[in-house]
């Protein structure tokens, strides 16, 4: 019961304000963390993903994973160069419901090749913030610094809260350590322009050609790019 009546006025209970400052409080890692990168993808498999890709006779969702395989094919040279700065990647699909196909654990190319193969068929609505909240925490049982939340989707959220409020929330919440990026494939970038003021980034893609080239500028020219010299510590986050 949070509110009981005292003459004749109502008087809050200490819990609704105990509770309050958890919902505000900030995201705590639930293991020691060290150096690496953690990066959650999350794919849409809503039922517009099966139309062909603009200038393909291939379905979206086909080239999208083809895609995705070529980019994170860029982790082994990285890994081979930086072998002190782990990269763990994590799969999951989302359309009227979000699917885990494999959690965060240390890259390895041909789990995620296979995770990648599992893709279910399109079918449903588009469900990104719940996506976005759903794979939010294992970035927090991972284990490193630096957290990130990668979208490839072609549609507007239909089901769940508004990607907009939760990016918002993400970033507050973890005090700017998850970073979030989309891209926009065969649809606006338009769209999700609020990733700008989430600290986040946004990148549109209309064909499967543009799609490789958007996922590579954001995984090799961002997230892997932004891995400190050997040597070099991680700042600490106040």
């Amino acid at each position: 019961m949070l509110a009981c009546q005292t003459n004749g006025r109502t008087s809050r209970s200490p819990n609704a304000g105990a509770a309050r400052d958890v919902d505000a409080a900030p995201y705590q890692a639930e293991v020691e963390e060290g150096l690496g990168a953690a990066v959650a993808i999350l794919i849409d498999t809503s039922g517009s993903m099966r139309d062909n890709a603009p200038g393909d006779t291939r379905p979206k969702y086909v080239v999208a994973e083809e895609a995705l395989e070529a980019m994170l094919d860029a982790t082994d040279a990285f890994v081979a160069r930086r072998p002190d700065f782990p990269i763990k990647i994590g799969i999951y699909s989302f359309s009227s419901n979000v699917r885990m196909l494999r959690p965060i654990q240390p890259y390895d190319r041909a789990a995620i090749r296979a995770a990648l193969a599992g893709l279910p068929r399109p079918g449903g609505g588009t469900a990104i913030g719940e996506a976005l909240r759903a794979a939010r925490p294992a970035l927090y049982r991972a284990g490193v610094f630096r957290k990130y939340l990668l979208v490839v989707t072609d549609g507007e959220n239909t089901s769940g809260r508004s990607p907009d409020q939760v990016a918002r929330e993400i970033w507050q919440k973890s005090e700017g350590a998850v970073q979030v990026y989309f891209v926009a494939f065969d649809t606006s970038p338009e769209k999700f322009a609020f990733l700008k003021e989430a600290g986040g980034d946004v990148i549109g893609a209309g064909t499967g050609a543009e799609l490789r080239k958007a996922l590579d500028g954001i995984y090799q020219g961002k997230i892997l790019a932004e891995a400190p010299a050997a040597g070099e510590r991680e700042p600490v986050r106040h």
